[in-house]
C-alpha cells in the first residue's frame, strides 16, 4: 500500500473511529506527511513495515532543531497514532514507536487578560464604526462562556437557551455540553440579532447560524483572530490577544474568585481534569502576589 493511500485510509480512522474534529485530523496528517517527506529523502522506496525506531527517532532529532518540546511532543503524538493505526490494520508486524519516549515540557502558567483589559477590549468593538456589535459581543461570549473559538463560531441561535441562560456547544471529538451564559452575554447577543444580525441576509445554509460576516456566511476561526488583532493594535496592548487568551482568562478569574476545578472542567469541556487543574497553579501564584502587596509584614 502506497503513502497516499495510508494517509486516506488513516484520516477516515481518526474521523470515523475515534470521532476528532477536522482542525485535529489535518494536524495529525500534516505531522505524518513531515515524517514522509524525511523517509522519502533519507531512503529509497522505504514503506511503513520498513521504518525503524532509530528511523523516527533521527527524525524527530532533525525536527526538533526547528520545533520546541510542546511542537515535539504532539510531533510523537501524531507519530503514534500513525503506527498504532497500522498495527490495529495489521500493516505491520513491529510497532517502532511503543519506546518513543515524550520530551519533559514544563509547566506552562497560561497568560491571561485583566477584567479591565477585557472591559476595554469590548469597548474598542462598541466604539467602532463596522459590526460594533457582532465584535463587541463575540468578545464577551469568548470571556463569559469560556468557549473555543471553533465552538464559537458554530454556535447556532436555536442552540441558545435565553431563559435559562445556557448555550449548547459542540466541542472536540464532536461532544456537545452546556456553557453558562452571563446576563451581559444574555442582553449582549439579543442586541445584535435583533440590529446588526437581522440586517443581514443569510446564505443558504447559514440561517441559523449566530454570528455572521457582511456576505451572509458563518465567520472563520481566522476572522476571529484578525478581530481580536485590530482591537491589540488599536489598544496598544503588548500581550497577544487571541480566543485562547480570553478562554484562559474566564477559568482563571472564575478559580481566583472561588469556582471548583470540576464545574470549570465542565464548563471548558475538557477530558482530562489535569487540564484544568493548571489554572490552580494561576491561583496560587495570584495568592502569593497578593500577600506580597498586602500582608503587613511584606510592606
Amino acid at each position: 500500500m502506497n503513502w497516499q493511500s495510508l494517509i486516506k485510509d488513516f484520516k477516515n480512522f481518526l474521523k470515523f473511529e475515534k470521532n476528532l474534529t477536522e482542525n485535529t485530523i489535518q494536524s495529525y496528517v500534516l505531522d505524518i506527511k513531515k515524517l514522509i517527506d524525511f523517509i522519502e529523502d533519507s531512503y529509497i522506496n522505504k514503506k511503513a513495515d520498513d521504518i525503524t525506531n532509530n528511523d523516527i527517532k533521527q527524525f524527530i532529532y532533525t525536527q526538533s532543531k526547528i520545533i520546541g518540546t510542546r511542537s515535539q511532543s504532539r510531533l510523537i503524538s501524531s507519530i503514534k497514532k500513525f503506527f498504532h493505526f497500522l498495527e490495529i490494520e495489521k500493516l505491520i508486524e513491529e510497532n517502532p514507536t511503543d519506546e518513543l519516549e515524550y520530551p519533559k515540557i514544563g509547566l506552562k502558567i497560561p497568560e491571561t487578560l485583566t477584567t479591565i483589559e477585557i472591559d476595554s477590549l469590548i469597548n474598542y468593538f462598541k466604539n467602532s464604526k463596522n459590526n460594533s456589535l457582532r465584535n463587541s459581543t463575540i468578545t464577551e461570549v469568548l470571556y463569559s462562556c469560556g468557549v473555543r473559538v471553533s465552538e464559537l463560531i458554530n454556535i447556532k441561535i436555536s442552540d441558545i437557551f435565553f431563559e435559562d441562560f445556557l448555550i449548547k456547544v459542540n466541542g472536540k471529538g464532536n461532544k456537545e455540553r452546556f456553557v453558562p451564559m452571563s446576563k451581559l452575554s444574555k442582553i449582549m447577543i439579543k442586541d445584535y440579532i435583533s440590529s446588526e444580525r437581522f440586517n443581514i441576509i443569510p446564505k443558504k445554509g447559514y440561517q441559523d447560524f449566530l454570528f455572521l460576516n457582511n456576505r451572509g456566511q458563518s465567520l472563520t476561526r481566522v476572522m476571529i483572530y484578525t478581530i481580536l488583532n485590530i482591537a491589540k493594535k488599536g489598544l496598544g496592548f503588548k500581550k497577544k490577544i487571541s480566543p485562547h487568551l480570553l478562554r484562559h482568562s474566564f477559568a482563571t478569574h472564575l478559580i481566583e474568585n472561588g469556582a471548583d476545578i470540576s464545574s470549570i472542567q465542565k464548563m471548558l469541556g475538557h477530558t482530562n481534569i489535569t487540564t484544568t487543574e493548571r489554572y490552580l497553579h494561576v491561583s496560587k501564584k495570584h495568592l502569593i502576589e497578593t500577600i506580597k502587596k498586602y500582608h503587613p509584614k511584606n510592606i
